[in-house]
């Protein structure tokens, strides 16, 4: 399942995660909790979902087709946080959850109420399974600029004392690398994970894309360290394929595999 925004220009939110599921042989079902008005060049707007109505898709599906795994994107506010927070204890306490702290949109248009920092830190952040900030998220959730491998270290440890099972600090910003490291901690071991940097300045849906492939794969039995390997290379090859679109930043193709 997918709890997260709908981005009109179909690059991002809920349409990238529901591409990647099915692409990744699995049943994607939707929580939308906002519609935003956007297309490749920003976001224009957003209306949030009524909380009984977030509430309600993941009830309905929990109780009738089930959820092996689930991620969240854009959330929007601190009550819709609240929201899905309060739904999933009750109902899929113990299935594994991808949080994708959306904050703003890769232009840097915001999609979360400042004031909802807190509520992912305080009721998101200790039911998930896997965090999975980027840079700019990071800096904003535990006031660390990462800049080299040593704060991305303190990042991680920041981000894991607030209660996942694991963070993953994502390093595609860190643009003093060559390459693009990210780096995983459970609260023991750091894991990192490198891909080359792929010169490109079409990457919408990036992010959604790494955290929808982690979810397919916690859903088919991978471990965490293997779920976050495999999206890794998948998102790679989907920054690699990625196209342009309408006058700004193209989306990253996660329909690779079907032009090869």
């Amino acid at each position: 399942m997918t709890i997260a925004g709908s981005d009109s220009g179909g690059g991002a939110g809920i349409q990238a995660d529901l591409r990647t599921f099915a692409l990744l042989g699995v049943h994607g079902c939707v929580a939308m909790s906002a519609v935003t008005v956007q297309n490749s060049v920003g976001v224009k707007a957003f209306h949030e979902i009524p909380l009984e109505i977030v509430a309600g898709q993941i009830s309905a599906v929990a109780s009738d087709i089930g959820i092996q795994a689930a991620k969240t994107g854009m959330l929007a506010s601190s009550e819709i946080i609240g929201c899905v927070a309060q739904t999933w204890q009750a109902e899929c306490a113990g299935t594994p959850l991808v949080v994708d702290p959306v904050c703003a949109s890769m232009h840097g248009d915001p999609l979360l109420h400042p004031s909802a920092l807190s509520a992912l830190r305080d009721q998101l952040f200790p039911l998930a399974t896997l965090v999975t900030p980027n840079l700019d998220e990071v800096r904003l959730l535990v006031d660390i600029d990462v800049v080299d491998d040593r704060s991305q270290r303190e990042a991680a440890r920041a981000l894991h004392a607030l209660g996942p099972q694991w963070a993953l600090v994502k390093g595609g910003h860190l643009k003093s690398s060559d390459a693009s490291p990210d780096l995983l901690f459970d609260g023991t071991e750091f894991q990192e994970f490198h891909a080359p940097r792929v010169a490109t300045g079409h990457d919408h849906g990036a992010g959604d894309t790494l955290a929808a492939a982690t979810t397919c794969a916690l859903a088919h039995g991978f471990s965490v360290p293997d779920a976050v390997a495999f999206a890794k290379t998948w998102v790679t090859e989907c920054i690699r394929a990625a196209y342009p679109l309408g006058h700004g930043h193209g989306p990253v193709n996660a329909m690779f595999r079907l032009q090869a």
